[in-house]
């Protein structure tokens, strides 16, 4: 909660400075004589967790920050389609709770360096107000990441590199829907992890996010 009230305080403080420069422009408008493109900006976070094919593996979420940079070109002059890709820090992972007399808790965090690639189109509602809906997929690579093992004594608590227990590379699908207001931007979305990012052959491990970014259109 703390993270995601940071974010709105953020929001709050940074969009309208950057609206300023631009208060009638819309990048999901689309150009009947040629296409057009677009730089943005994303500050954003996760809701993640770690989906496995044994229950016992699986965890609860664990919240992270993303943010990064996209850029978007029109596909055609015709239709407001849009072809987005992007690199992002994406902070992803897991907590899990054990029922155990000497262990708490393990949790997860990976963090990525990551390159979403999505389909938008763009409805004009009203003035301005434009709906996204999305469509694709990322390919990210483990940058680092730490898993901690949270006992009931303190000195035996240990913090080890993630990626003694999983693999850095992963990609997926995502799916979402995005809202645009002249330069300011906002989405929600599913990342669905389709690579085993688990070192065992036998019991896949599948990351899975739930995130809310938002940021400007340039």
């Amino acid at each position: 909660m703390k993270k995601l009230f940071t974010l709105i305080l953020m929001a709050a403080l940074v969009m309208p400075a950057f609206a300023q420069f631009n208060t009638n422009r819309s990048r999901s408008r689309y150009n009947h004589n040629d296409t057009e493109s677009y730089y943005g900006v994303r500050l954003g976070l996760n809701v993640a967790s770690l989906s496995s094919d044994m229950a016992e593996v699986d965890t609860d979420s664990k919240t992270g920050w993303a943010f990064g940079a996209v850029y978007g070109h029109q596909l055609a002059n015709s239709m407001p389609l849009w072809l987005e890709a992007g690199i992002m820090y994406s902070e992803k992972g897991g907590e899990k709770s054990i029922n155990d007399k000497t262990v708490e808790k393990i949790t997860y965090r990976l963090s990525y360096l990551e390159a979403p690639i999505v389909v938008k189109y763009g409805f004009d509602i009203i003035d301005d107000l434009y709906v996204m809906p999305f469509f694709g997929g990322y390919f990210g690579l483990g940058i680092a990441g730490q898993t901690k093992t949270y006992t009931r004594n303190i000195d035996d608590r240990s913090s080890v590199s993630s990626y003694n227990h999983f693999n850095r590379f992963d990609c997926g699908l995502r799916v979402g829907c995005g809202l645009e207001y002249q330069m300011l931007y906002a989405e929600i979305g599913f990342d669905f992890g389709i690579t085993n990012i688990g070192k065992s052959d036998f019991d896949a491990v599948r990351n899975r996010s739930l995130f809310v970014n938002v940021g400007v259109n340039f």
